[in-house]
């Protein structure tokens, strides 16, 4: 199976950024798609970000703060860029890879992001 490891999350003020990564093993072969979400407690999952093989990317309506999604294909990873982040970011961030070979998404075990004063 493979295995998706997230890091960079953490503790940051209101105005503050983060940057966020998500690899994948390398049994990864070819990776489709690569996404981000997140959950706020008593909320749903929701999507951030994702972006697809050829680097388009697109973003989830009402997603609040800066966000950039991209990847490096060379390092099976995906990065997920936060700058103005706001308290209402805060949440367990989740990295998704819809891979080669796989019939369902693997998913990383979450990062937690709080923005707080």
């Amino acid at each position: 199976q493979v295995r998706l490891v997230e890091s960079g999350g953490g503790f940051v003020q209101p105005g503050g950024s983060l940057k966020l990564a998500c690899t994948a093993s390398e049994n990864a072969v070819a990776i489709f798609e690569m996404a981000w979400h997140r959950q706020a407690p008593g909320n749903q999952r929701e999507l951030v970000a994702r972006i697809d093989h050829s680097g388009f990317a697109n973003y989830a309506v009402g997603v609040p703060g800066q966000v950039t999604i991209s990847r490096d294909d060379a390092k099976k990873t995906v990065y997920l860029q936060m700058r103005n982040l706001q308290p209402e970011d805060t949440a367990m961030y989740y990295c998704r890879m819809k891979i080669l070979g796989y019939e369902n998404d693997f998913w990383g075990q979450g990062t937690q992001v709080t923005v707080s004063a």
